[in-house]
């Protein structure tokens, strides 16, 4: 069991400056969103402002930080096998107390996973020895590339050798995840596999492709798109398919964010045929209700309830490729003739309760608008580690909690 360790940290000020494609540069005012967590009346909290832009505070103090992790464990039934994953706002390769906390919390026998770095802050690579031998047995590192040159002008690494030579050590040494933001016509392609074959030499375990994001139907919703000027996405379905061909081309596990896993066949495996036998375990639907999600989940989603004999559920996608980022200005181009009278928005989507119900009752239809579940199944990056049993229980757990939600709001249908 792995808990949360935040050491803060804000990104651009706690990572050694922005990487060239970070979804977090050129963020200047924080916009007001709305989301679940804010007041009925009140549109904004410090989730759907600070949260999202991720610039609550700056790096914690070390002993705040081991207080809270030993007053989390506290709270644990089970005290056994207890890991703290170190993460935080900034890069954890950067938070000047990083030795000192690991130190004291394998003194407490706690092992540590360094959450996401890129290693910018590392300018001696000895410090991966050390932090192995105070408990670090996982790592989940951003390499981009295994060649300096590109490492230090997209990340602007000041030691990208060092960084390298880091990660080799993780890797030989510890459970090491790799991550790359894949950015079309510099690091995939053979500069791609390149990076994938050092890894495999050096032991890695597991190799996480992000699709680079440039637009705000790509997700980027802080009002700073274009990151990169003549940088073009990759469409979704070429991604994948990118995905799975290096998956097949080594041997450490090879995800995707925001698709694909094909070792769990996520995201959204019960959408599979060789999977329809799962589907007899979700309630009946009795509801009638319109489900608005992302262009990426819609084409899953269609197939489930096709599946699920549920005409009275009808799929609407907006543009926006994320459903978790889905924000007013993507239920401002619904068609409203589309829509039934109960109406349901991803549990985490980026909207207040009083826009919602403005902008998809502005036909003059007094519709009922509710929040489906945070989530429908698991992101490829949050999936390694999972088996295919795993995730199909815990997508048939996420269906059932979005069955009630349709059966409950959804008016009755009479059979």
């Amino acid at each position: 069991m792995q808990i949360v360790a935040d050491v803060g940290g804000k990104p651009g000020d706690d990572c050694n400056g922005f990487c060239k494609y970070c979804y977090f540069r050129k963020v200047n005012d924080i916009k007001t969103f709305g989301c679940a967590h804010c007041l009925p009346n009140k549109i904004g909290c410090d989730q759907c402002t600070k949260g999202v832009a991720e610039s609550g505070s700056e790096f914690r103090n070390p002993f705040e930080v081991l207080t809270e992790v030993q007053n989390t464990i506290m709270m644990q039934p089970d005290k056994s096998g207890i890991k703290a994953n170190i993460s935080g706002g900034g890069d954890v390769s950067c938070y000047p107390y990083l030795e000192q906390l690991i130190t004291n919390l394998d003194q407490l026998s706690i092992k540590s996973h360094l959450g996401y770095t890129s290693g910018k802050g590392i300018n001696d690579a000895t410090i991966a020895d050390r932090l192995i031998n105070h408990g670090v047995d996982e790592v989940t590192f951003t390499i981009f590339s295994d060649k300096p040159d590109l490492r230090k002008e997209w990340l602007r690494d000041k030691n990208p050798e060092e960084a390298l030579k880091a990660c080799q050590t993780f890797a030989e040494n510890a459970k090491l995840v790799a991550a790359s933001v894949i950015i079309p016509g510099v690091n995939d392609g053979d500069i791609l596999r390149q990076t994938c074959n050092s890894l495999e030499q050096w032991g890695a375990e597991g190799m996480i492709l992000m699709r680079f994001a440039n637009t705000f139907n790509e997700g980027l919703i802080l009002g700073n798109e274009p990151i990169l000027k003549n940088h073009e996405s990759q469409p979704i379905n070429e991604f994948e398919d990118l995905v799975r061909e290096i998956n097949k081309e080594y041997s450490f596990n090879v995800s995707g964010t925001p698709v694909c896993n094909p070792k769990t066949g996520g995201p959204f495996a019960i959408a599979n045929d060789e999977n329809e036998v799962f589907l007899q375990f979700i309630k009946p639907i009795t509801g009638e209700a319109s489900l608005i999600t992302s262009k990426t989940a819609e084409p899953y989603l269609t197939k489930i309830f096709s599946k699920l004999d549920a005409p009275d559920v009808n799929i609407i996608p907006v543009k926006k490729e994320i459903a978790c980022l889905i924000t007013k200005e993507d239920l401002e181009d619904i068609d409203l003739n589309d829509l039934y009278d109960t109406v349901l928005i991803p549990g985490r989507a980026f909207v207040h309760q009083l826009d919602a119900e403005r902008i998809l009752s502005a036909d003059g239809k007094d519709r009922l608008i509710a929040r489906g579940p945070d989530t429908l199944s698991i992101d490829g990056e949050l999936s390694n580690d999972l088996t295919d049993e795993d995730l199909i229980e815990t997508e048939l757990e996420q269906f059932n909690e979005l069955a009630d939600a349709i059966n409950f709001f959804g008016m009755k249908v009479q059979k």
